[in-house]
């Protein structure tokens, strides 16, 4: 059998291309999530300010649930990040330093600092880094060198690193104005400092302050960003490690040495991890699905065109189990083959997706990615893995009858499927109702419709793919009429399409994929944001907004309060929270949005849409959600929410009101003290600001007054671009990966399916030509059919997307009916109808370029 399978290999190398072309796109996207998910765990910045240190100990930057409170968090890999900064008590430090190992134990204090160049804009980093500002001791970890100037001694003193003084083009004796989370004030810079080893290029721009200073300002007293360990003479800083390990167990910190040092450092790279690895398994997932179908349907059909093949192979001898053994061998080589090309592509893609990512907050702006072995073992053994099951299920059907009936089988397509298939076709629809009835009567609960949506569409692309023929012919009654109005070429079409119902099953079914699963995707996406716009432009109350190009800073809410004209105002802090659900047995982590207001001020500045509960009880030892973070928590008023806030710190409010327009706003509502807090800068995202009724010119008056003490402040009378609105357009662009490489993906299968299906029927074309039908007309039936095919995948593709929409429609407005865009939906059906055309029309022309006579007697 192995010299026959590589007889068959280099014969049917054309019909096995799609196959090896699914395979290689399949193996590509694979490895790309694998090196992603592998670049999440394992990708690391250099230190530059801790270079110097052996041992940092800093948090945790995940977040750690436990089911009951008190417990061990549940074992997953796939732990969200904390966005802010996780501190360190200050009070470890004497601990570490009673350690025989130990020269010297340093802290970094992190202090919020804006600073405006001399055009009045925001000085930044490489990329948009924001600065930092530290205590000057910290510089000892650097280790930093003064190069003019002298150290830090009051409390307006500051030092500059080398490239943000060349960017603030500043010198040691001028006066600069930077904004802390105090406020604004003016600090005299007493010196430039810059890094050695590192041509004083910061990856994140410093300034220094005196300690005093740096300890007046830290927003959690008691608490550091990390510790810097410095090893006594003659001791590794892996012992050194080994022993603040020991002396610091039981305490949820995280001690790191090497490269490790670097995500202790610098928050993005921290937070960036978690995120890649969530991506990557998210995208993965879907692309495995996909590739189930796609590897399914291209070997299926190849093994349908082959069954004169077969049924001549059993009818000289060969056995069922050695024809199979024929055909998963062919499987296994193309599977292999395409795994292991599919690698390099996937690189290729990485890198080229890289900045993508970073723009997008997934990834920092520096990312490189991680290249090991995993990842393409991983997606040769998926695709292998993928094939052969594929291979072996198509080839059971030419092997179950008795040589004969397959002779005469290859002869005469089957009219339908068979009674199992039916069998399971029927369960698969009466699964998907049920899945429907069941979301429709829990409309109330978000969790629930949203992993009803995603199973149900699942579900009756399955049934579609199984009831193939069935449908098919189904379809060809409604859309046959229409074919027959062109009386030669659509009647032939329409003959065609009804008597070769598997034939046009195996081409209608990849259309039937993309479109749905691209449809769900982008769809759900659209019903999401439109669904968000509506609830900011509904709530907003406020009579104006207050922005900066980075931070708003506290002193600004403090300045507008009171003000003549000025009815109530509020800053607004964003950040994320993590809970867990009541009745998650597994107590998986849930994110969430958070966001923090005034509750005194929040009633005239923002409506959220109140449905239990009240606002005024709002307070530091309570929270509101929103219905879906109340559904997804298992919460209702009165009761008590774990979370994490976005420090990691663990708080259990209680529920005093659930509101709706947290899609809008955000799913989490704390006491703005609280909240911001409990952030890295301690600012506000934005101000909301509502004017007297009877007093508009004097709340103008204070505004004007309040941008000339402030002039990075921008006035507009709707949110700013915060974290909520840019976290919804990052998801917006996976989801719109997603929905593009599906339309890829299946578009490899739409045009394999419309080649073979076109090139079996050679001696067809041949034969008609010679009974007097032209060239042209030929085409024009091939183009009637294409426009079946399309008509009908499309229309079953958008019918199996419809049911998992309205789900996620009454999820997220309570309606069933989804926000679709007519030009997105033209594009995704326009995409895949010329895919099938194409697929269609290039071997259809080609056959027609010889002459009849000679391709009737050709093979098939």
């Amino acid at each position: 059998m192995l010299w026959l399978t590589l007889s068959t290999l280099r014969a049917r190398k054309g019909g096995l291309l799609g196959t090896f072309i699914a395979l290689v796109i399949g193996s590509a996207v694979l490895s790309v999530c694998g090196i992603l998910l592998e670049s999440g765990l394992r990708s690391d910045v250099p230190p530059q300010r801790y270079a110097a240190a052996d041992v940092v100990v800093a948090g945790r930057q995940k977040a750690d649930m436990p089911v009951d409170g008190r417990g061990a968090p549940p074992p997953t890999p796939l732990k969200p990040a904390l966005v802010e900064r996780v501190r360190v008590p200050a009070e470890l430090a004497p601990l570490i330093r009673a350690l025989g190992e130990v020269r010297a134990v340093v802290a970094d204090i992190g202090v919020p600092a804006q600073m405006a160049g001399p055009d009045g804009a925001p000085l930044t980093g490489a990329e948009g880094t924001q600065p930092l500002g530290h205590n000057w001791s910290s510089t000892e970890l650097g280790p930093f060198r003064l190069t003019s100037g002298r150290a830090p001694a009051g409390m307006t003193d500051v030092v500059l690193d080398t490239g943000l003084a060349a960017r603030a083009d500043a010198v040691p004796g001028d006066l600069l104005s930077l904004t802390t989370g105090a406020g604004t004030g003016r600090f005299r810079v007493s010196g430039i400092v810059a890094l050695q080893g590192h041509e004083g290029v910061l990856r994140q721009p410093a300034v220094f302050f005196s300690d005093a200073f740096a300890e007046s300002r830290s927003l959690r007293p008691g608490l550091v960003d990390a510790l810097g360990v410095l090893a006594a003479p003659g001791i590794t800083s892996a012992g050194l490690a080994d022993a603040v390990s020991t002396v610091l167990d039981g305490h949820d910190v995280s001690v790191r040495t090497g490269d490790d040092r670097g995500e202790a450092e610098f928050l993005d790279v921290a937070t960036g991890g978690p995120k890649l690895v969530l991506l990557a398994v998210s995208v993965a997932g879907n692309v495995f699905l996909v590739t189930v179908f796609v590897v399914s349907s291209t070997l299926s059909l190849a093994v349908r065109h082959r069954r004169r093949e077969m049924a001549l192979l059993r009818a000289v001898g060969a056995t069922p189990r050695q024809v199979r053994r024929m055909v998963t061998a062919e499987a296994l080589a193309t599977a292999l083959a395409g795994g292991v090309l599919g690698w390099p592509a996937g690189v290729l893609v990485v890198r080229w997706i890289g900045g993508r990512l970073a723009e997008h907050g997934f990834v920092p702006f520096d990312f490189v990615p991680v290249y090991g072995p995993l990842p393409p073992v991983g997606a040769v053994l998926v695709t292998v893995l993928t094939a052969y099951p594929a291979a072996l299920t198509a080839a059971r059907r030419a092997t179950r009858i008795r040589p004969t009936e397959a002779l005469g089988e290859a002869a005469v397509e089957p009219a339908g499927p068979g009674r199992w298939r039916t069998a399971t076709g029927v369960v698969l629809i009466l699964g998907s109702a049920a899945l429907l009835a069941v979301g429709l009567n829990r409309s109330d609960d978000f969790a629930a419709l949203a992993g009803l949506a995603n199973s149900l569409v699942l579900t009756v692309v399955i049934a579609v793919a199984v009831l193939g023929p069935a449908v098919s012919r189904a379809s060809m009654r409604v859309v046959g009429p229409a074919l027959r109005a062109s009386r030669v070429t659509g009647h032939l079409a329409a003959a065609n399409n009804s008597i070769h119902v598997r034939r046009l099953a195996g081409a209608v079914t990849p259309l039937v994929l993309a479109v749905s699963f691209a449809a769900t995707v982008i769809f759900a996406e659209s019903t999401s944001q439109h669904t968000a716009r509506e609830q900011r432009e509904a709530g907003l109350v406020a009579d104006h907004v207050l922005t900066a190009p980075v931070k708003v800073a506290p002193e600004v809410v403090e300045d507008l309060r009171g003000r003549e004209g000025i009815r109530a105002v509020t800053g607004l802090v964003t950040s994320s929270v993590v809970g867990v659900s009541v009745g998650s047995g597994s107590g998986q982590p849930v994110p969430l949005s958070a966001q923090g207001l005034d509750p005194k001020a929040l009633p005239q500045t923002v409506d959220l849409d109140l449905r239990q509960g009240d606002f005024d009880r709002l307070g530091p030892a309570t929270v509101a959600l929103s219905t879906t973070a109340s559904s997804r928590l298992g919460l209702d008023v009165g009761d008590s929410a774990r979370l994490r806030l976005g420090d990691g710190t663990p708080v259990t409010p209680r529920v005093v009101a659930v509101y709706d327009r947290g899609l809008g706003f955000a799913d989490v509502t704390f006491a703005h003290a609280l909240l911001s807090a409990h952030t890295t800068t301690g600012m506000n995202d934005s101000v909301l600001v509502r004017a007297a009724a009877q007093a508009r010119d004097e709340a103008k008056k204070a505004l004007v007054d309040v941008r000339e003490r402030h002039p990075s402040l921008q006035v507009a009378d709707r949110l700013s671009f915060n974290r909520q609105m840019k976290e919804q357009q990052a998801h917006a662009w996976v989801n719109h990966l997603i929905a593009g490489l599906i339309i890829a993906y299946s578009g490899v299968t739409v045009v394999n399916a419309q080649v073979m299906n076109t090139l079996v029927r050679r001696r067809e074309f041949a034969l008609l030509r010679l009974t007097g039908v032209t060239s042209r007309q030929v085409m024009r039936m091939v183009a009637w059919e294409s426009a079946a095919v399309a008509v009908i995948g499309v229309g079953l593709g958008t019918l199996a997307a419809f049911p998992a929409l309205g789900l996620i429609a009454l999820a997220l407005t309570g309606a069933v009916w989804p926000t679709v865009s007519p030009l997105a939906h033209l594009y995704i059906a326009g995409a895949t109808a010329a895919l099938a055309a194409l697929g269609a029309f290039v071997p259809a022309r080609l056959m027609l370029l010889g002459r009849p006579i000679h391709a009737i007697g050709s093979r098939e």
